[in-house]
């Protein structure tokens, strides 16, 4: 009877005190605060290349290059709307010998993107606002002399505006789809709108048409690489829609440790509105000129590899 007495007593006992961690844990849960609807963060890193060389047979051009990437993000999600932000910044200048320096890397890129439940939480009604220019001059070169100036701060810029449906199954993937476009592309130098499709002495260019834009971004694709991708289509539906604008940056972000990184990374890019210049010589009256003549749209094409420090928060 002892044995049996002192067994419900300890069942009582642990039961009580079971009941009290149970009641606190509730407690400590109802009073802790919600857990924040947005997700921020981001990364940057600077990467260094060096090629010297002295008394090498085969020949070749010193040079010295370094880049800085910065990017980060600000991203909303609650029951039914999904909010992404995204401000991407590059900078990189590359120095060879005794020639000017030219820059490698130059990007201002914001990206806002904001979609409301349509369908199972993977298909949104969605306004996409996109934002893009870059630092610094920009220059052709003819050898070590520079024959142009090309671009610089908001010469071109580009102000995307779209609504469209956007397919959002995970973070680590999205697809925009647009038929309602607008696209101003801005020049505040009228000396470079010829350049960029702008007519003469004017400072900007609206155009209307449909986007398409692709994104994906998978972490670990294998350990320590991650993959990213991320391209944009446009259609001028009002003049020559098949005439399409193409601007892809696909690439890999290599991960030493949590301070060594290597990048690996190309960019695409097709406006049928920027025509290739070339220049050229000809003779005049028995003098050698050079003159500058246009070619029409080309694909262009950048890569960019380099190693050195990243940070992450």
């Amino acid at each position: 009877m002892k044995k049996v007495l002192f067994t419900l007593i300890a069942a009582s006992l642990s039961i009580g005190v079971f009941a009290q961690d149970e009641a606190a844990a509730t407690e400590k849960a109802e009073n802790a605060a919600p857990a924040s609807p947005w997700k921020t963060g981001g990364n940057g890193s600077f990467t260094f290349n060096q090629i010297s060389f002295k008394n090498w047979a085969a020949g070749g051009k010193n040079s010295v290059t370094g880049t800085f990437l910065f990017k980060t993000f600000a991203n909303y999600k609650s029951e039914n709307a999904t909010w992404d932000n995204t401000l991407d910044l590059g900078y990189g200048l590359t120095k060879y010998k005794s020639e000017d320096v030219q820059k490698s890397e130059d990007k201002i890129q914001f990206t806002s993107n904001y979609g409301y439940n349509a369908y199972r939480h993977k298909w949104y009604y969605s306004v996409l606002f996109d934002f893009k220019t870059q630092f610094a001059n920009g220059y052709k070169f003819d050898g070590n002399q520079i024959i142009d100036t090309v671009s610089k701060f908001m010469n071109p810029g580009y102000i995307n505006l779209s609504v469209g449906m956007l397919y959002k199954p995970s973070d680590v993937f999205s697809l925009f789809i647009s038929p309602i476009t607008g696209r101003t592309t801005i020049v505040s130098d009228t000396i470079f709108a010829p350049n960029y499709g702008v007519d003469r002495n004017k400072h900007s260019r609206f155009e209307y048409g449909a986007t398409m834009k692709l994104i994906v971004d998978k972490k670990n694709i294998v350990k320590n690489v991650d993959y990213f991708l991320t391209a944009t289509a446009f259609s001028n539906l009002a003049d020559h829609p098949e005439h399409i604008d193409i601007d892809a940056e696909t690439g890999f972000n290599m991960h030493v440790n949590d301070w060594l990184t290597a990048i690996l990374k190309f960019n695409i890019l097709f406006d049928d509105d920027i025509k290739y210049k070339e220049s050229y010589t000809y003779e005049e009256d028995g003098v050698e000129k050079t003159g500058i003549r246009e070619r029409g749209a080309r694909v262009q094409f950048k890569e960019l590899f380099g190693f050195g420090l990243a940070f992450h928060w």
